[in-house]
């Protein structure tokens, strides 16, 4: 990885931004349409339904007695700080790369403002069959599902490219 900064990498996070508005548009949105709880299927599979996550991924330490609240914001903001100077060291042929890291941070930063005003964090969309149940997530979520799959694909398939063209 080069250690130059590259201030031009940033602009990948607009990926981010985009996230960022979809998700806290998509929450205000369910929340009005929606009482907590409250479930409108679409499809026998597929519903809208309105929850509120104490926790992490999956409701984790969602009982936890609200130091999780606190730790969970001080580690996003870790993480999204670290990504960001990642971003900035990456080389400019690391398109898919920084993609990720865009909308990795941007989902991550709509979860954290959630957090941070509410005190969990709104989940709307419901994915289900007969009597299996996901667990309800938000677009913040699926930004953060969509980066993490560009980072394993980009260290999978494009970094071994980058590191042979580059010797």
């Amino acid at each position: 990885m080069p250690s130059k900064v590259n201030l031009k990498n940033l602009h990948w996070l607009w990926l981010g931004v985009v996230v960022f508005v979809l998700d806290q548009w998509s929450k205000t949105y369910f929340e009005r349409l929606l009482d907590h709880g409250q479930s409108i299927d679409l499809l026998p599979v597929f519903s809208w339904t309105l929850a509120y996550n104490t926790g992490a991924a999956f409701s984790f330490l969602h009982d936890a007695g609200g130091w999780q609240r606190w730790f969970f914001i001080v580690l996003a903001i870790s993480v999204c700080a670290a990504m960001v100077v990642w971003l900035s060291r990456l080389p400019a042929n690391a398109r898919w790369l920084m993609a990720g890291i865009g909308l990795l941070v941007g989902g991550a930063l709509g979860n954290v403002y959630d957090r941070f005003t509410l005190g969990y964090v709104i989940d709307f969309i419901h994915v289900h069959y007969q009597t299996w149940h996901f667990p309800a997530f938000n677009v913040a979520d699926c930004g953060i599902t969509a980066g993490a799959a560009l980072l394993v694909i980009d260290s999978l398939f494009l970094e071994p490219k980058r590191q042979a063209a580059a010797s």
